[in-house]
C-alpha cells in the first residue's frame, strides 16, 4: 500500500496547528533544569566543558524520557491505550525539555571561543539557561494572549527564579 506525501501546504498547515497548540512548559521546566545542572556539576573531570555539554544534554533527554514514561504510562494509560500517534504525540509535546538544554550546551562548547576558562563557561551557560527560561515564559504568556503587564509579569517571575537559582551557585562555591 502506498502512502501519499503531504502537499507543501499541507505541511505547512500542520506546523501551524502544532505552534497554534504549543506548550511551553517543557521549555521553562528545561531551562530550569539545565540550570540545575549547571549548579550541581561540581567537579569536572579532564574535558569539563565536553563533560558539562553531555551532562547538560543528556540530562535533558533523560527526563525527556521520564516526561514521556509518566505521561504515557501514568496519566495516559488510564484513559486510553497508547498507539504510535499518542506515543509520538507525547514524545513532540515533552520535546521543549530536550531544546531548553541545548543553548547551554551551545554555550559551553563556544566558550573556548569567546575566551572563557571553564568557570567561564559554567557562569555563561547558567546565564543563557535563565535567558531560555524567561524567553520560554515570555513566549507561553504571548501565545496565550496575555496582556503586556502580564507578560511583564511573567518575565520578572522567571527573572526572580532565575537568579535564585544563580544565588544557589554562589552559595555552593563548588
Amino acid at each position: 500500500m502506498f502512502r501519499t506525501t503531504a502537499t507543501p501546504a499541507e505541511r505547512s498547515r500542520r506546523r501551524a496547528e502544532r505552534r497554534a497548540g504549543a506548550d511551553y512548559t517543557g521549555g521553562v521546566y528545561g531551562s530550569m533544569l539545565a540550570s540545575s545542572v549547571v549548579i550541581g556539576a561540581g567537579s569536572l573531570g579532564q574535558f569539563p566543558r565536553t563533560e558539562l555539554v553531555l551532562l547538560l544534554l543528556l540530562t535533558g533527554v533523560v527526563f525527556w524520557t521520564a516526561h514521556v514514561h509518566a505521561q504515557l504510562f501514568g496519566a495516559r494509560l488510564a484513559q486510553q491505550a497508547p498507539d504510535r500517534a499518542l506515543v509520538l504525540h507525547v514524545c513532540r509535546d515533552e520535546w521543549p525539555i530536550v531544546k531548553a538544554a541545548v543553548p547551554p550546551a551551545v554555550a559551553v562548547a563556544i566558550s573556548p571561543l569567546l575566551g572563557l576558562d571553564v568557570r567561564g563557561a559554567v557562569w555563561l551557560a547558567l546565564c543563557v539557561a535563565v535567558v531560555g527560561q524567561i524567553g520560554w515564559s515570555v513566549a507561553a504568556a504571548r501565545r496565550a494572549g496575555a496582556s503586556p503587564r502580564l507578560i511583564a509579569v511573567t518575565a520578572s517571575v522567571n527573572l526572580f527564579l532565575g537568579l535564585l537559582i544563580i544565588v544557589f551557585k554562589i552559595v555552593l562555591k563548588h
